[in-house]
């Protein structure tokens, strides 16, 4: 069943704790799970600088993102009949990476605040040294399944 509601989409993703993000390198498919923050349509990632994922979103800033919660295998006799109960967003949007010491200390801020923690002063050598993503949201959509 689709979830229309935008409240109860963000419920799902500021209680996810992995979000997978999709990515297209040339013709093959590039899937990395990540930690995250979301804040005002947009979602924020931390790496370092050097990569495959890093690799590819300079080439090709699209990407799919997806995520999940509450999910519960039902197992029945017959393997056809078996169900799941999920909670699941995906959504599109376009990577940017943030240059500005500033901006990447307020992603962090969003990313650790995602995870329970509180904003902390970061060691500029810390933050000279990630790179810090943000991927702005052009669509999304909730998906629930109950048995």
């Amino acid at each position: 069943m689709e979830i229309a509601k935008i409240e109860t989409i963000e419920s799902i993703i500021s209680k996810a704790k992995v979000c997978r993000l999709g990515l297209a390198d040339e013709r093959q498919p590039y899937v990395v799970p990540l930690c995250f923050g979301y804040r005002e349509n947009a979602l924020y990632f931390h790496t370092g600088k050097e990569g495959r994922k890093i690799d590819i979103l300079k080439k090709n800033p699209k990407v799919c993102f997806e995520m999940e919660l509450d999910v519960e295998i039902f197992p029945a006799e017959n393997p056809c009949k078996w169900n799941m109960h999920y909670k699941s967003v995906v959504g599109f949007g376009r990577a940017f990476f943030l240059e500005d010491p500033a901006e990447k200390r307020q992603a962090l801020d969003i990313i650790v605040k995602h995870y329970g923690g509180a904003p902390t002063a970061y060691d500029e050598k810390l933050v000279s040294g990630l790179a810090v993503i943000k991927v702005e949201i052009n669509s999304m959509k909730g998906k629930e399944s109950k048995v």
